[in-house]
């Protein structure tokens, strides 16, 4: 197996955490599958996939076949256990989801995953938007995973909120409110945090991956090269959201958490990126926090600079399972557009499947959480124009590890803007080199 020292390097920012992980994550293998036996597939997930009744569907239309699923709470984690597993050479499920982040590390290891043209994926290849087949496909011709969603990105919003600035909040007109660049989102939200005195996004993390990730190139360029030291336009963007936290815009809120939720019901912020799978996080933390859909988010057709995608992943399988044909299968079935379809109508996922995006288009059904918003509609929408980014090796630590805490201080206001920066060009060296 061969493990590079970056990989080797994200493998151990896994700490105590990766060993609360390995004590419950799924192993591979499952029963034996001899003839006449049942065979038991592992599945690991992260966040919100929405697969659970489409497990239980591919059960009964296959009897024989059981399905034990491990979900981990974010991709971050799922990164690390993933990679301590590599590392071990055993443990992986039979079927993993790879998270878009870290498939750049990965595709470092891509000979530990089955080729999935031994399985028939070529003949699927036009069902995928294009960028999204090849972002699976290694430098050798291998394709390692069957696309899942994509993460366009739009503007969830309070809408009581809004109202409470004298803003707008019906969502065309809120859409015609935000449209432009960066610059002119935050201006907007300097006109809402003077007229409430309150937030206009929930933490600069969020915000600051959604602006790299519209960058021709983000953390490494286009030729793998890393790409954050002496970039003008990185820091450009940096500057521009300091500015916006220097002057009360966030609400310094911890990733994943927002205060069990509550954070989203009592007002303490307007506005949320929102790539699609993003969507049932804001339901699950509303409704954790003690609200539901009177609770005022909407989803609006806009996002600031323009067509931008976060996220989305894939489906591998790893060369130590026990049953990679029955994986494989299982895998291709979870991707076929129809079941990407009831994918996003579970958990708000954004299908890769031209088919399925074309089906959501068509139907535009409202969703009644988000106020009746046409969110599958609108996702397609601002799924046009998208440009995959390459995403290196490293990309998902240098977001979350090296621009990660410097960021939470500038929240907050325990450093300036340069010194935020700074630190995270020393998080850069220590970490990935």
């Amino acid at each position: 197996m061969k493990l590079s020292r970056r990989t080797r390097g994200a493998a151990a920012l896994a700490g105590a955490a990766s060993i609360a992980l390995l004590a419950t994550a799924c192993s591979t293998g499952g029963d034996s599958g001899g003839d006449g036996e049942d065979i038991t597939l592992t599945v690991t997930t992260f966040g919100t996939f929405g697969y659970e009744e489409l497990y239980e569907e591919y059960e009964a239309a296959n009897p024989g076949i059981k399905i034990e699923a491990t979900n981990i709470d974010t991709g971050g984690n799922a990164r690390t256990d993933a990679f301590t597993k590599i590392a071990a050479g055993s443990g992986l499920s039979d079927i993993v989801a790879v998270e878009e982040g870290w498939l750049g590390a990965i595709m470092e290891v891509s000979d530990q995953f089955v080729d999935l043209r031994d399985h028939g994926i070529e003949d699927r290849k036009s069902d995928w938007v294009d960028w999204k087949y090849e972002q699976a496909t290694d430098a050798e011709g291998r394709v390692i995973g069957y696309g899942t969603d994509i993460g366009p990105e739009g503007i969830c919003y309070n809408g009581p909120a809004l109202a409470a600035a004298g803003l707008p909040t019906d969502r065309e007109s809120v859409a015609g409110l935000l449209e432009g660049d960066w610059a002119h989102f935050f201006d907007v939200g300097r006109q809402y945090q003077q007229a409430t005195g309150k937030a206009w996004f929930d933490h600069s993390g969020f915000v600051w991956n959604a602006m790299v990730n519209q960058m021709p190139e983000g953390y490494y360029t286009s030729d793998g090269e890393l790409n954050v030291k002496d970039n003008a336009d990185l820091k450009a963007n940096f500057e521009l959201l300091g500015a916006a936290v220097d002057d009360g815009l966030s609400a310094a809120q911890t990733a994943w958490d927002w205060n069990g939720g509550k954070s989203f019901v009592d007002g303490t912020f307007a506005t949320f990126v929102c790539p699609g799978w993003m969507l049932g996080v804001v339901q699950g933390q509303v409704e954790a926090g003690g609200g539901d859909a009177s609770t005022g988010w909407d989803f609006a057709d806009v996002f600031p600079g323009g067509a931008g995608n976060w996220g989305g992943a894939f489906l591998s399988i790893p060369q130590t399972s026990k049953h990679q044909e029955e994986a494989a299968k299982l895998a291709d079935w979870l991707t076929q557009p129809e079941q990407q379809v009831k994918q996003s109508a579970a958990a708000g996922n954004f299908p890769s499947t031209v088919e399925a995006q074309e089906t959501l288009a068509a139907d535009a059904t409202p969703n009644e959480f988000f106020n009746g918003a046409p969110t599958g509609a609108i996702l397609a929408d601002r799924a046009q124009g998208i440009t995959a980014q390459f995403k290196g090796p490293d990309d998902s630590v240098i977001q979350e590890n090296v621009f990660g805490p410097p960021l939470q201080k500038l929240d907050r206001g325990e450093v300036s803007v340069e010194e935020a920066w700074n630190e995270a060009l020393s998080l850069l060296d220590e970490l990935v080199g």
